[in-house]
Protein backbone atom coordinates (compact mmCIF):
# COMPACT_ATOMS: atom_id res chain seq x y z
CA UNK A 1 0.00 0.00 0.00
CA UNK A 2 1.62 3.36 -1.13
CA UNK A 3 1.53 6.57 0.86
CA UNK A 4 -1.73 7.84 -1.00
CA UNK A 5 -3.97 4.77 -0.17
CA UNK A 6 -6.55 5.10 2.77
CA UNK A 7 -7.76 1.82 4.19
CA UNK A 8 -11.40 1.33 5.66
CA UNK A 9 -10.91 2.78 9.54
CA UNK A 10 -11.60 1.36 12.76
CA UNK A 11 -11.29 2.97 16.22
CA UNK A 12 -7.82 2.29 17.68
CA UNK A 13 -7.21 -0.95 19.37
CA UNK A 14 -8.83 -1.22 23.05
CA UNK A 15 -7.39 -2.83 25.94
CA UNK A 16 -7.74 -6.66 26.31
CA UNK A 17 -10.79 -7.48 28.21
CA UNK A 18 -11.84 -10.69 30.06
CA UNK A 19 -15.80 -10.83 29.71
CA UNK A 20 -17.59 -13.57 32.32
CA UNK A 21 -20.45 -15.77 32.31
CA UNK A 22 -22.26 -13.87 29.27
CA UNK A 23 -25.12 -15.38 27.33
CA UNK A 24 -24.80 -15.41 23.57
CA UNK A 25 -26.95 -15.14 20.75
CA UNK A 26 -28.12 -19.09 20.91
CA UNK A 27 -28.33 -19.09 24.82
CA UNK A 28 -25.35 -20.72 25.71
CA UNK A 29 -23.40 -19.06 28.68
CA UNK A 30 -19.48 -18.13 28.58
CA UNK A 31 -16.77 -16.19 28.65
CA UNK A 32 -15.27 -13.89 25.68
CA UNK A 33 -11.60 -12.91 25.90
CA UNK A 34 -10.08 -10.14 23.74
CA UNK A 35 -6.17 -9.42 22.85
CA UNK A 36 -4.82 -6.70 20.35
CA UNK A 37 -8.57 -6.14 18.96
CA UNK A 38 -8.94 -9.79 18.31
CA UNK A 39 -11.00 -12.87 19.90
CA UNK A 40 -8.79 -15.24 21.79
CA UNK A 41 -8.83 -18.51 23.46
CA UNK A 42 -7.51 -17.19 27.49
CA UNK A 43 -7.87 -14.87 28.98
CA UNK A 44 -4.53 -12.34 28.95
CA UNK A 45 -2.85 -11.11 32.33
CA UNK A 46 -3.94 -7.69 33.34
CA UNK A 47 -7.31 -8.13 31.32
CA UNK A 48 -10.22 -5.58 32.49
CA UNK A 49 -12.75 -8.10 33.76
CA UNK A 50 -16.13 -7.66 33.08
CA UNK A 51 -18.95 -9.41 34.55
CA UNK A 52 -21.50 -10.77 32.16
CA UNK A 53 -23.89 -12.42 33.97
CA UNK A 54 -27.29 -11.53 32.47
CA UNK A 55 -25.98 -9.83 29.56
CA UNK A 56 -26.43 -10.81 26.13
CA UNK A 57 -23.31 -10.81 23.87
CA UNK A 58 -23.56 -9.83 20.14
CA UNK A 59 -21.11 -8.83 17.55
CA UNK A 60 -20.94 -5.34 17.30
CA UNK A 61 -23.82 -3.59 15.17
CA UNK A 62 -23.55 -2.38 11.62
CA UNK A 63 -26.10 0.53 10.50
CA UNK A 64 -26.26 0.30 7.04
CA UNK A 65 -27.86 3.55 6.74
CA UNK A 66 -26.27 6.65 9.03
CA UNK A 67 -26.30 10.26 7.82
CA UNK A 68 -22.53 12.06 9.37
CA UNK A 69 -23.11 14.85 8.19
CA UNK A 70 -19.48 15.78 7.70
CA UNK A 71 -18.15 17.64 5.44
CA UNK A 72 -21.02 20.24 5.20
CA UNK A 73 -23.15 20.25 7.86
CA UNK A 74 -21.14 19.98 10.95
CA UNK A 75 -23.96 21.89 12.64
CA UNK A 76 -25.76 19.63 12.56
CA UNK A 77 -23.38 16.07 13.26
CA UNK A 78 -19.92 15.26 12.98
CA UNK A 79 -18.34 11.87 12.37
CA UNK A 80 -16.89 12.47 15.61
CA UNK A 81 -20.23 13.09 17.27
CA UNK A 82 -22.43 10.90 15.23
CA UNK A 83 -19.86 7.63 16.02
CA UNK A 84 -19.54 8.01 19.62
CA UNK A 85 -23.86 8.17 19.24
CA UNK A 86 -22.95 4.93 17.12
CA UNK A 87 -21.21 3.52 19.59
CA UNK A 88 -23.62 4.31 22.90
CA UNK A 89 -25.77 2.68 20.58
CA UNK A 90 -23.91 -0.53 19.93
CA UNK A 91 -22.75 -0.18 16.62
CA UNK A 92 -19.62 -0.78 15.80
CA UNK A 93 -19.58 0.11 11.92
CA UNK A 94 -21.93 2.33 10.55
CA UNK A 95 -22.42 3.18 6.53
CA UNK A 96 -21.87 6.41 6.03
CA UNK A 97 -24.74 8.39 3.59
CA UNK A 98 -23.19 10.32 0.44
CA UNK A 99 -25.88 13.20 1.67
CA UNK A 100 -22.98 15.74 2.90
CA UNK A 101 -21.44 18.38 0.76
CA UNK A 102 -19.68 18.12 -1.62
CA UNK A 103 -21.50 14.79 -2.19
CA UNK A 104 -19.42 11.28 -2.12
CA UNK A 105 -18.85 11.73 -5.96
CA UNK A 106 -15.64 9.55 -6.23
CA UNK A 107 -12.25 8.68 -4.90
CA UNK A 108 -11.58 11.92 -3.64
CA UNK A 109 -14.35 11.89 -1.54
CA UNK A 110 -14.55 8.93 -0.63
CA UNK A 111 -10.95 8.82 0.63
CA UNK A 112 -11.64 12.12 2.22
CA UNK A 113 -14.36 10.37 4.78
CA UNK A 114 -11.81 7.56 5.76
CA UNK A 115 -9.33 10.31 6.90
CA UNK A 116 -11.46 12.25 8.57
CA UNK A 117 -12.87 9.20 10.20
CA UNK A 118 -9.02 8.32 11.20
CA UNK A 119 -8.87 11.46 13.12
CA UNK A 120 -11.65 11.21 15.23
CA UNK A 121 -14.36 8.05 14.63
CA UNK A 122 -15.44 6.01 17.45
CA UNK A 123 -16.62 3.56 15.40
CA UNK A 124 -15.53 1.99 12.16
CA UNK A 125 -17.27 4.51 9.27
CA UNK A 126 -17.45 2.95 5.46
CA UNK A 127 -18.23 5.55 2.94
CA UNK A 128 -21.76 4.89 0.40
CA UNK A 129 -20.66 6.39 -3.17
CA UNK A 130 -23.27 8.80 -4.87
CA UNK A 131 -25.09 6.45 -7.74
CA UNK A 132 -25.17 10.14 -9.84
CA UNK A 133 -23.30 13.18 -9.43
CA UNK A 134 -24.61 15.83 -6.44
CA UNK A 135 -27.59 13.00 -6.42
CA UNK A 136 -29.07 15.04 -8.79
CA UNK A 137 -29.41 12.14 -11.05
CA UNK A 138 -28.17 13.75 -14.13
CA UNK A 139 -25.08 11.77 -14.27
CA UNK A 140 -23.85 8.49 -12.89
CA UNK A 141 -20.90 9.30 -10.00
CA UNK A 142 -17.21 7.67 -10.66
CA UNK A 143 -18.85 4.12 -9.16
CA UNK A 144 -16.03 1.96 -10.56
CA UNK A 145 -13.88 4.34 -9.10
CA UNK A 146 -14.56 4.62 -5.82
CA UNK A 147 -15.06 0.20 -6.41
CA UNK A 148 -11.61 0.05 -7.48
CA UNK A 149 -9.92 2.49 -5.19
CA UNK A 150 -7.90 2.10 -1.44
CA UNK A 151 -12.03 2.76 -0.20
CA UNK A 152 -13.48 0.01 -1.67
CA UNK A 153 -16.90 1.05 -1.85
CA UNK A 154 -19.85 -1.35 -2.01
CA UNK A 155 -23.06 0.32 -1.65
CA UNK A 156 -24.58 3.56 -3.98
CA UNK A 157 -26.94 5.40 -3.23
CA UNK A 158 -28.45 8.52 -4.03
CA UNK A 159 -30.30 8.52 -0.60
CA UNK A 160 -33.09 11.57 -0.03
CA UNK A 161 -33.36 11.53 -4.28
CA UNK A 162 -34.49 8.49 -6.07
CA UNK A 163 -32.95 7.86 -9.10
CA UNK A 164 -35.91 8.45 -11.48
CA UNK A 165 -33.95 8.48 -14.89
CA UNK A 166 -34.94 4.32 -15.41
CA UNK A 167 -32.12 4.32 -18.11
CA UNK A 168 -29.52 5.96 -15.83
CA UNK A 169 -29.95 3.53 -13.02
CA UNK A 170 -30.09 0.56 -15.36
CA UNK A 171 -26.56 1.70 -16.21
CA UNK A 172 -25.70 1.98 -12.70
CA UNK A 173 -26.82 -1.77 -12.14
CA UNK A 174 -24.85 -3.25 -15.13
CA UNK A 175 -21.96 -1.31 -13.44
CA UNK A 176 -21.96 -2.52 -9.91
CA UNK A 177 -22.98 -6.16 -11.34
CA UNK A 178 -19.41 -6.31 -12.74
CA UNK A 179 -17.95 -6.28 -9.04
CA UNK A 180 -20.46 -7.38 -6.93
CA UNK A 181 -21.75 -4.17 -5.52
CA UNK A 182 -24.86 -2.58 -4.51
CA UNK A 183 -27.10 -0.07 -5.32
CA UNK A 184 -29.51 1.22 -2.30
CA UNK A 185 -32.43 2.82 -3.58
CA UNK A 186 -34.98 5.35 -1.78
CA UNK A 187 -37.91 4.63 -3.31
CA UNK A 188 -40.31 7.58 -4.07
CA UNK A 189 -41.72 9.03 -7.40
CA UNK A 190 -41.53 12.73 -7.67
CA UNK A 191 -43.98 12.92 -9.69
CA UNK A 192 -46.19 11.24 -7.16
CA UNK A 193 -44.80 12.79 -4.19
CA UNK A 194 -42.96 16.20 -4.67
CA UNK A 195 -40.92 17.90 -2.08
CA UNK A 196 -43.97 18.99 -0.32
CA UNK A 197 -45.05 15.69 0.36
CA UNK A 198 -45.15 14.75 3.87
CA UNK A 199 -47.87 12.82 5.32
CA UNK A 200 -48.35 9.36 4.52
CA UNK A 201 -51.69 8.52 6.11
CA UNK A 202 -54.96 8.52 3.81
CA UNK A 203 -56.07 11.64 1.99
CA UNK A 204 -58.80 12.64 4.47
CA UNK A 205 -56.15 12.48 7.05
CA UNK A 206 -53.89 14.60 5.36
CA UNK A 207 -56.09 17.02 4.81
CA UNK A 208 -57.47 16.71 8.09
CA UNK A 209 -53.61 17.44 9.38
CA UNK A 210 -53.32 20.29 6.63
CA UNK A 211 -50.62 18.69 5.19
CA UNK A 212 -49.67 17.09 1.49
CA UNK A 213 -49.80 13.54 0.78
CA UNK A 214 -47.02 11.29 0.36
CA UNK A 215 -49.06 8.41 -1.34
CA UNK A 216 -47.99 5.31 -1.01
CA UNK A 217 -47.96 4.72 -4.94
CA UNK A 218 -44.56 6.83 -5.03
CA UNK A 219 -42.82 3.73 -3.03
CA UNK A 220 -44.58 0.86 -4.36
CA UNK A 221 -44.12 2.16 -8.32
CA UNK A 222 -40.31 2.14 -7.50
CA UNK A 223 -40.00 -0.53 -5.90
CA UNK A 224 -41.87 -2.33 -8.59
CA UNK A 225 -39.59 -0.46 -11.35
CA UNK A 226 -36.43 -1.17 -9.43
CA UNK A 227 -37.34 -5.05 -9.12
CA UNK A 228 -37.25 -5.67 -13.24
CA UNK A 229 -33.93 -3.39 -13.80
CA UNK A 230 -32.55 -6.07 -10.82
CA UNK A 231 -33.75 -8.77 -12.39
CA UNK A 232 -32.36 -7.18 -16.01
CA UNK A 233 -29.29 -6.35 -15.26
CA UNK A 234 -28.62 -9.95 -12.70
CA UNK A 235 -27.56 -6.70 -9.97
CA UNK A 236 -28.36 -6.57 -6.60
CA UNK A 237 -30.63 -3.90 -5.45
CA UNK A 238 -31.39 -2.89 -2.21
CA UNK A 239 -34.50 -1.07 -1.22
CA UNK A 240 -33.81 1.52 1.84
CA UNK A 241 -36.51 2.34 4.70
CA UNK A 242 -39.05 0.57 3.57
CA UNK A 243 -42.82 1.96 4.27
CA UNK A 244 -45.64 0.42 2.93
CA UNK A 245 -47.23 -3.41 2.61
CA UNK A 246 -47.45 -3.01 -0.51
CA UNK A 247 -43.57 -2.53 -1.84
CA UNK A 248 -43.05 -5.82 1.08
CA UNK A 249 -45.85 -7.80 -0.94
CA UNK A 250 -43.70 -6.86 -4.18
CA UNK A 251 -40.10 -7.88 -2.72
CA UNK A 252 -41.48 -10.96 -1.53
CA UNK A 253 -42.50 -11.92 -4.14
CA UNK A 254 -39.39 -10.81 -6.35
CA UNK A 255 -36.98 -13.00 -3.78
CA UNK A 256 -39.44 -15.92 -4.39
CA UNK A 257 -38.17 -15.47 -8.10
CA UNK A 258 -34.60 -15.37 -7.03
CA UNK A 259 -34.06 -11.60 -8.18
CA UNK A 260 -31.04 -10.27 -6.18
CA UNK A 261 -33.13 -8.04 -3.59
CA UNK A 262 -32.45 -6.57 0.12
CA UNK A 263 -34.58 -4.55 2.32
CA UNK A 264 -34.17 -2.91 5.58
CA UNK A 265 -36.08 -1.43 7.71
CA UNK A 266 -35.84 2.10 10.15
CA UNK A 267 -36.94 1.63 13.98
CA UNK A 268 -39.04 4.72 13.81
CA UNK A 269 -41.76 2.86 11.07
CA UNK A 270 -41.77 -0.39 13.04
CA UNK A 271 -42.57 1.93 16.62
CA UNK A 272 -44.44 4.62 15.59
CA UNK A 273 -48.02 5.47 12.56
CA UNK A 274 -49.41 8.51 11.97
CA UNK A 275 -51.00 8.20 14.90
CA UNK A 276 -48.40 10.21 15.92
CA UNK A 277 -49.23 13.42 13.61
CA UNK A 278 -52.37 13.81 15.57
CA UNK A 279 -52.54 17.81 16.03
CA UNK A 280 -51.09 19.25 19.07
CA UNK A 281 -52.62 21.66 21.73
CA UNK A 282 -52.05 24.65 19.65
CA UNK A 283 -52.57 23.16 16.06
CA UNK A 284 -49.74 22.53 15.05
CA UNK A 285 -47.78 18.98 14.23
CA UNK A 286 -44.63 17.63 16.05
CA UNK A 287 -41.89 17.92 13.68
CA UNK A 288 -39.59 15.40 15.59
CA UNK A 289 -42.09 12.84 13.10
CA UNK A 290 -41.46 14.21 10.10
CA UNK A 291 -39.21 11.74 8.57
CA UNK A 292 -38.65 10.38 4.65
CA UNK A 293 -40.37 8.41 3.73
CA UNK A 294 -43.25 9.24 6.48
CA UNK A 295 -45.18 7.34 9.01
CA UNK A 296 -47.55 5.04 7.70
CA UNK A 297 -50.80 4.35 9.15
CA UNK A 298 -50.72 0.53 11.52
CA UNK A 299 -51.62 -1.55 8.91
CA UNK A 300 -47.96 -0.78 7.32
CA UNK A 301 -46.60 -0.70 10.74
CA UNK A 302 -47.91 -4.00 11.74
CA UNK A 303 -46.71 -5.53 7.92
CA UNK A 304 -43.57 -4.07 8.42
CA UNK A 305 -42.78 -6.44 11.60
CA UNK A 306 -44.49 -9.52 10.06
CA UNK A 307 -41.75 -8.79 7.08
CA UNK A 308 -38.61 -8.55 9.36
CA UNK A 309 -40.05 -11.87 11.18
CA UNK A 310 -40.38 -13.68 7.75
CA UNK A 311 -37.69 -12.11 6.31
CA UNK A 312 -38.84 -10.32 3.67
CA UNK A 313 -36.98 -7.43 5.75
CA UNK A 314 -33.34 -8.57 5.93
CA UNK A 315 -31.88 -6.06 8.38
CA UNK A 316 -32.48 -2.96 10.14
CA UNK A 317 -30.94 0.85 9.14
CA UNK A 318 -31.29 2.95 11.65
CA UNK A 319 -31.76 6.18 9.02
CA UNK A 320 -30.38 8.21 11.52
CA UNK A 321 -30.74 11.78 10.08
CA UNK A 322 -29.58 14.87 12.32
CA UNK A 323 -30.69 18.36 11.70
CA UNK A 324 -30.50 21.88 13.93
CA UNK A 325 -33.11 23.29 15.52
CA UNK A 326 -33.13 25.66 12.67
CA UNK A 327 -34.14 22.91 10.08
CA UNK A 328 -36.41 21.43 12.26
CA UNK A 329 -38.33 24.45 13.88
CA UNK A 330 -39.87 25.25 11.04
CA UNK A 331 -44.02 24.45 9.96
CA UNK A 332 -44.28 20.65 9.15
CA UNK A 333 -44.30 21.11 5.70
CA UNK A 334 -40.90 23.03 5.59
CA UNK A 335 -39.21 21.55 8.34
CA UNK A 336 -36.37 19.24 7.32
CA UNK A 337 -37.20 15.61 7.14
CA UNK A 338 -35.36 12.98 9.23
CA UNK A 339 -35.22 11.55 12.95
CA UNK A 340 -32.47 10.76 14.78
CA UNK A 341 -31.95 6.95 16.25
CA UNK A 342 -28.37 5.57 16.71
CA UNK A 343 -28.31 5.35 20.63
CA UNK A 344 -32.33 4.13 20.28
CA UNK A 345 -32.41 1.94 17.29
CA UNK A 346 -31.65 -1.15 19.57
CA UNK A 347 -34.02 -0.31 22.04
CA UNK A 348 -36.62 -0.03 20.18
CA UNK A 349 -35.68 -3.90 18.46
CA UNK A 350 -36.29 -4.92 21.58
CA UNK A 351 -39.19 -3.22 22.68
CA UNK A 352 -41.28 -4.14 19.04
CA UNK A 353 -39.93 -7.56 18.38
CA UNK A 354 -37.66 -9.69 20.88
CA UNK A 355 -39.60 -8.88 24.26
CA UNK A 356 -43.23 -9.79 22.69
CA UNK A 357 -41.18 -12.74 21.35
CA UNK A 358 -41.25 -12.31 17.46
CA UNK A 359 -38.10 -12.96 16.97
CA UNK A 360 -34.89 -13.98 18.88
CA UNK A 361 -31.54 -13.02 19.88
CA UNK A 362 -29.73 -14.58 16.66
CA UNK A 363 -32.05 -12.81 14.88
CA UNK A 364 -31.11 -9.55 15.95
CA UNK A 365 -27.55 -10.38 15.81
CA UNK A 366 -28.20 -11.07 11.78
CA UNK A 367 -30.75 -8.02 11.10
CA UNK A 368 -28.63 -5.46 13.03
CA UNK A 369 -24.59 -6.90 12.57
CA UNK A 370 -24.70 -9.68 10.07
CA UNK A 371 -26.43 -8.96 6.92
CA UNK A 372 -25.74 -5.28 7.03
CA UNK A 373 -22.04 -6.28 7.19
CA UNK A 374 -22.54 -8.59 3.79
CA UNK A 375 -24.57 -6.04 2.63
CA UNK A 376 -21.11 -3.60 2.30
CA UNK A 377 -18.94 -6.98 2.21
CA UNK A 378 -17.23 -6.62 5.27
CA UNK A 379 -15.13 -9.03 6.56
CA UNK A 380 -14.37 -7.16 9.70
CA UNK A 381 -17.62 -6.74 10.97
CA UNK A 382 -20.57 -9.05 11.62
CA UNK A 383 -18.62 -12.02 12.06
CA UNK A 384 -19.65 -14.86 15.19
CA UNK A 385 -18.02 -14.27 18.65
CA UNK A 386 -15.49 -16.87 17.91
CA UNK A 387 -11.40 -17.58 18.68
CA UNK A 388 -9.55 -15.39 15.39
CA UNK A 389 -12.95 -13.18 14.75
CA UNK A 390 -12.14 -9.46 15.07
CA UNK A 391 -13.57 -8.48 18.89
CA UNK A 392 -16.43 -5.97 17.67
CA UNK A 393 -18.81 -6.85 20.56
CA UNK A 394 -21.80 -4.93 22.05
CA UNK A 395 -23.15 -6.23 25.11
CA UNK A 396 -26.99 -6.16 26.02
CA UNK A 397 -28.76 -5.87 29.68
CA UNK A 398 -32.03 -6.80 27.91
CA UNK A 399 -33.50 -5.74 31.53
CA UNK A 400 -32.93 -2.59 31.57
CA UNK A 401 -35.50 0.04 31.05
CA UNK A 402 -35.31 3.75 30.44
CA UNK A 403 -36.98 7.05 29.65
CA UNK A 404 -35.48 8.36 26.59
CA UNK A 405 -33.80 12.41 26.92
CA UNK A 406 -32.92 13.95 24.11
CA UNK A 407 -30.52 15.72 25.74
CA UNK A 408 -28.71 12.61 27.32
CA UNK A 409 -26.96 11.98 23.84
CA UNK A 410 -23.73 12.00 22.56
CA UNK A 411 -25.37 13.69 19.04
CA UNK A 412 -25.18 16.90 17.97
CA UNK A 413 -28.86 17.22 17.24
CA UNK A 414 -32.00 16.93 19.04
CA UNK A 415 -34.52 15.85 16.49
CA UNK A 416 -35.10 12.70 18.61
CA UNK A 417 -38.84 11.33 18.36
CA UNK A 418 -38.14 8.87 21.03
CA UNK A 419 -37.98 11.34 23.80
CA UNK A 420 -39.90 10.78 27.05
CA UNK A 421 -41.01 6.92 26.09
CA UNK A 422 -39.65 4.01 28.16
CA UNK A 423 -37.29 1.80 25.94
Amino acid sequence: MNETETPPVAPDTPAPLSIRGVRFADGSVGDLYTANGVLVAAPVPGAEVIAGAGLIALPGLVDPHTHLREPGNEMAETIATGTLAAARGGFSCVLAMPNTTPATNGVPEALGILQRASASAHAQVVPIGAVTYERAGERLADISGMAASPARVRVFSDDGACVMNADLLREALALVATFDGVIAEHAQDAQLAGAAACCGASVAHCDALGLPTWPREAEWRIVARDIRLAAETAAHIHICHVSTKESLELIREAKARGVRITAEAAPHHLLFSTDYLAAQADNTVDTRYKVNPPLRPDADVQALRAAVVDGTVDMIGTDHAPHTPRDKQQPFPQAAPGMVGLEQALGVVIEVLVNPGHIGWADVARLMSYAPAQLAGLSEQGQPLQVGAPANIVLIDPTRRITVNRDHTASLSRNNPYHGLEL
